[in-house]
């Protein structure tokens, strides 16, 4: 019998072109000045100046706030806040990656209720939805453009906190896998495992459905066939436009099924030391997934299949050393085959690490429930 699931998502509109909308949105949505967030590497790119053309193209005046830094900073939410309030904006267009998106997501709640935006922490929080909210991805990886989640950085405590809610979803994304080309090698290959690591975590979630499981295992035979493509020849659009796809139906997957220890873990190391997060998640990935194993071997033994491996007929250790060994091909074709310790991660961090993420919402939905000494195991491994 099929359990009792929801699944949530904005409008999107995907291919070629589709930031060149964002004016025409913002009048649908009854927009009379908006705040555009974004950051200074966007901006550097060119492609922020493009959606700003939209907008001016329909006559919709703007102000922009950039000052968004990667692990988005809860001064940085309430900065934009301000700005969004003394302007008198009521629609924001983000264009970037997932920390803009975040920092958009929690400029809109925080304004909204007039609220601090820590004080939304956990599931449900939001009593106010923010004003209609428009993303233009520019990286394919976080899927922060059609997720209910926004992850902040408490700067003072220095932890990265979950704020998850149907609130937080934008009314719409316009998602462009042209702007995903100015990414250089080492950018679109933690993007792209950031999104590999969402649709694992989202089968493998105590909370997945049969509809999220499609996504999730789409995204993952879309990211094992097309990321290595996309890293060795980034103006190749049709590989970035899969990529693309593949960060869509991960989001969607995890955006509904929720996640697990990976992310628990980047999160943790994410606020602590400002690590960055498609990247940490890659460094986890296959020890997280060695750690689970023996919780659901089926449903790994199926991410198997999408990503090309022969698993018929073959044991559950061998199918766990097999994913685990394509994991690492993987994450080394990506060019990440350092450690955590190279990247100035030291054992005297481990403990620290290891209890905030046993607090970390994401942990609630992971197959197998660690305890401290196992999450130090892993962060230890992962050195």
């Amino acid at each position: 019998m099929i359990e009792l699931r929801k699944f949530v998502a904005p409008e999107f509109v995907f291919g070629a072109g589709a930031r060149h909308l964002a004016g025409r949105y913002t009048k649908n949505f009854g927009g009379s000045r908006v705040l555009v967030v974004t950051d200074p590497g966007v901006m550097a790119a060119g492609w922020a100046g493009q959606v700003i053309e939209s907008l001016e193209a329909d006559g919709l005046p703007y102000t922009l706030f950039f000052q968004v830094t990667p692990n988005p900073k809860d001064s940085e939410v309430m900065a934009g806040a301000e700005l969004y309030r003394q302007e008198r904006c009521d629609v924001i267009v983000v264009v970037g990656g997932g920390s803009p998106m975040d920092c958009a997501k929690g400029i809109g709640i925080a304004s909204s209720n007039r609220q601090h935006i820590l004080e939304f922490e956990g599931v449900d929080k939001v009593k106010i939805p923010g004003p209609p909210l428009i993303c233009i991805p520019t990286t394919a990886g976080t899927s922060a453009d059609v997720s209910q989640f926004a992850i902040i950085t408490d700067r003072q405590r220095r932890v990265k906190i979950a704020i998850i809610s149907k609130a937080v979803v934008p009314e719409v994304a316009l998602i462009d896998p042209v702007t995903t080309t100015t990414m250089d090698a080492a950018l679109t290959g933690c993007t792209g495992l950031d999104a590999l690591v969402h649709a694992f975590e989202a089968f493998v979630s105590t909370a997945q459905s049969p509809i999220t499981d499609l996504h999730a295992l789409e995204a993952i035979r879309l990211v094992t066939a097309h990321l290595p493509t996309a890293i060795a020849n980034p103006a190749d659009l049709e590989a970035r436009s899969y990529m693309m796809l593949a960060s869509l139906h991960a989001g969607l997957a995890f955006s509904n099924a929720s996640l697990g220890l990976v992310h628990a873990m980047a999160h943790s190391l994410g606020g602590w030391l400002d690590f960055p997060h498609g990247e940490a998640n890659a460094l986890l990935l296959d020890h997280v997934v060695s750690f689970n194993f023996d919780a659901v071997p089926e449903r790994y033994r199926r991410i198997g299949v999408a990503m090309g491996l022969e698993m018929e007929g073959t044991p559950p250790a061998e199918v766990k050393t097999a994913l685990v060994g394509a994991v690492k091909r993987l994450r080394t074709a990506a060019g990440i085959s350092h450690t955590l310790g190279q990247k100035g991660v030291r054992a005297d961090d481990i403990p620290h690490l290891a209890a905030t993420a046993l607090l970390d919402a994401c942990l609630a939905t992971n197959p197998r429930q660690p305890r401290q000494r196992d999450i130090e195991t892993i962060y230890a491994k992962a050195l």
